[in-house]
């Protein structure tokens, strides 16, 4: 059995926590940030935990992780 490719495109997108989880950056941080706020873009610096229902796609695109 060959070995599992793993995605390069998730691997620099997507870290896994001591505990497991898989943590993600906030979108909407790239470009056009006059117009928000400070406090919205403070709070787009902070990483979250990806959503339960993508878990099991991104675990299988990520085999080593």
């Amino acid at each position: 059995m060959p070995k599992m490719k793993t995605s390069r495109a998730a691997a620099k997108r997507f870290k896994v926590t001591g505990s497991g989880k898989l943590v993600r950056n906030k979108a909407y941080k790239r470009h056009i940030l006059t117009k928000k706020t400070t406090k919205r873009k403070r709070n787009l610096r902070k990483q979250i935990e990806v959503d339960c229902t993508n878990v099991k796609s991104m675990k299988k695109i990520l085999p080593y992780l």
